[in-house]
């Protein structure tokens, strides 16, 4: 979270904003169709929506059948909370438009100028989806595959940023972000964590009786 914030204020303050230009810059002038196509179908490992969710819930019914229990469930359900919770919010509130508007000022956070699908593009989402997912994926195997919860990280931090879908600092705010949720989501005892259960009536109680 420090780091995070310290990369927004130097983003306000117009620090790095000239280094993600060069990195757009230079990302569009060296993307031929190959290497586009390429980096397309790399980015779907970030794309929450019609790709990363289905798989969460054919994990989290795999993990509630092998395990007899409710508590993969709650893995995904706190991994959507989190997401919609916090990166949401985050990219309204700093209305960032992304390398791709054509407006003014293109490259600052709070653009007066922004509007629509272009204007949340900081932190980037596919960037912070991927982190945590993929965590939460290895929480739903049982497996602490380091590269599992490396790889599409990195992958998609390229990608997304040699697109120019975001910018560079967007995906590494977007890691930041990514990380402080998946911390969150391995510290919590998921295994041991109490769950409620309903109060069964004794034969004294009124309810017992009819």
């Amino acid at each position: 979270m420090a780091a995070f914030a310290l990369l927004t204020v130097l983003l306000w303050q117009g620090r790095l904003l000239g280094v993600d230009v060069a990195v757009a810059d230079w990302s569009a002038a060296h993307r031929p169709p190959v290497a586009y196509w390429t980096a397309r179908v790399l980015n779907s490992l970030g794309q929450g929506g019609w790709f990363l969710m289905p798989i969460g819930v054919v994990l989290t019914a795999l993990a509630v059948w092998r395990r007899r229990s409710i508590r993969p469930v709650l893995i995904f359900v706190a991994t959507v909370a989190l997401l919609y919770l916090t990166v949401g919010p985050m990219k309204i509130f700093f209305d960032r438009a992304a390398p791709a508007f054509a407006g003014p000022d293109r490259e600052i956070l709070f653009n007066p100028a922004a509007d629509g699908s272009l204007a949340m593009s900081y932190p980037s989402g596919h960037v912070a989806n991927t982190v945590l997912w993929y965590t939460a994926f290895a929480l739903l195997l049982g497996r602490s595959w380091w590269w599992l919860r490396v790889l599409p990280p990195v992958i998609v931090i390229c990608t997304t940023t040699y697109l120019s879908w975001h910018w560079l600092t967007d995906s590494i705010a977007g890691l930041f972000i990514g990380l402080v949720l998946a911390r969150l989501l391995v510290r919590v005892p998921w295994e041991t964590l109490r769950l409620p259960t309903g109060r069964r009536a004794s034969p004294a109680s009124p309810a017992a009786r009819g």
